[in-house]
């Protein structure tokens, strides 16, 4: 049997399947997440551990980001980044000045929603497309610098600073703990940062499943119209204002365009912010439906949109 060939030719597969699985036993079979037996057993652990789960996949996420960056590595990543999450702190602010209830925008969207989905890029998908797009190694290698979106930290930092939400500082602190631990280890020694990277990919399904055991699948229906809606918003205005950062910073746009999408494990962002901050508990499980349904969204609209550029930019610079 191919069943990891199957799941891989869904875009975000390996993140959505076991979500689905997990939402599917939380629906279906809710009594058992009260019995005893289940709580103290490891399948109770499997199922309901999500924090546990992210903290093991931000050590192993953290200890593939490198302190070193060549000049033009940490031009192009810099840019990228403070573009990605100086256009969501713009967003917050927006939705603080004009919406009264920012747990409920339109169509059922939450500002936990959109900043978690806009403040983190998809990385593989920018490595992928830059590594056969870009004009060279270093444009792949800019991620280095990108990765640091990844985890809950700066979408409380956004969310804190625009006044959507109220956080103490060691929430900051514990929060971006596990990736700098991880960071740490993977520069100190090249077999560590060899070993724990491994660790990324065999994460995401397992703290998929357990994410997915929080989530009613009664709200699956509205928060896929809205999470459509998110992901366009999403590759549009990420898309947009990233495109101008790097033709100003001297690139050609397409590394821009490249990484206007949202990173698969910020689904598991607005769990983890909502544990936290109480305030969001009651939206967090919609919340990550629709982040899921824009990482699908910008999966499929990213590369169709990148590619389209390069090409057209690539026909430019022939007529020249």
């Amino acid at each position: 049997m191919k069943i990891k060939a199957a799941i891989d030719k869904i875009p975000g597969g390996m993140m959505l399947i076991p979500l689905l699985i997990g939402a599917i036993i939380r629906t279906f079979f809710p009594g058992i997440f009260d019995l005893p037996e289940f709580k103290s057993s490891f399948t109770g652990g499997l199922l309901t551990g999500t924090s546990a789960l992210l903290a093991a996949f931000y050590i192993c996420l953290g200890s593939t980001i490198r302190f070193q960056a060549t000049g033009y590595i940490l031009k192009k990543g810099v840019s990228l980044w403070i573009g990605k999450i100086g256009t969501t702190f713009i967003i917050a602010l927006l939705i603080k000045a004009i919406f009264p209830d920012q747990n409920n925008l339109f169509l059922g969207l939450s500002a936990l929603a959109i900043v978690a989905a806009f403040s983190d890029t998809n990385g593989g998908l920018y490595m992928a497309l830059m590594g056969q797009l870009g004009k060279k190694a270093e444009d792949v290698a800019a991620y280095s610098i990108m990765s640091l979106e990844s985890g809950p930290f700066f979408t409380m930092l956004i969310l804190g600073v625009a006044g959507l939400a109220s956080f103490p500082i060691m929430a900051f602190v514990f929060a971006i703990l596990p990736l700098i631990i991880g960071m740490i280890l993977g520069n100190l020694d090249e077999k560590m940062r060899e070993f724990l990277s491994k660790g990324q990919d065999v994460m995401i399904p397992l703290f998929s499943l357990a994410i997915g055991a929080s989530i009613n699948l009664a709200n699956v229906v509205k928060a896929g119209a809205s999470g459509i809606i998110l992901g366009l918003g999403v590759v549009v205005i990420t898309g947009g204002m990233l495109f101008l950062i790097d033709r100003l910073t001297g690139g050609d746009g397409v590394a821009g365009i490249a990484a206007s999408s949202t990173a698969g494990n910020a689904a598991a962002v607005p769990m983890a912010v909502a544990a936290v901050y109480t305030g969001y508990s009651g939206i967090a499980a919609t919340a990550t439906l629709q982040v899921t349904a824009a990482v699908i969204v910008t999966a499929i609209l990213t590369p169709l949109l990148t590619t389209w550029f390069a090409k057209r930019a690539q026909r430019r610079k022939a007529q020249v």
